[in-house]
């Protein structure tokens, strides 16, 4: 009887754990929900026009150096 008792009370206060998790999951899923993430920052974005940065071949005319082959 004590188990029975043991094991309803665990149960109970697991329910009673996930109800807050459950309130805060459905809070933090509004508020991304609010947000466009996806739209870029207006200082991140490239102006019309320009592609990206291309080596002019001076990386390769500089000399190695470290001590792994």
């Amino acid at each position: 009887m004590e188990t029975l008792i043991a094991l309803a009370a665990g149960a109970f206060l697991v329910a009673l754990g996930l109800s807050p998790i459950h309130r805060l999951n459905a809070q933090h899923d509004a508020r991304i929900a609010a947000h466009h993430f996806s739209d870029p920052y207006p200082a991140i974005s490239r102006p019309p026009g320009r592609s990206h940065h291309r080596s002019t071949g001076q990386a390769s005319s500089r000399r190695l150096t470290g001590t792994r082959p």
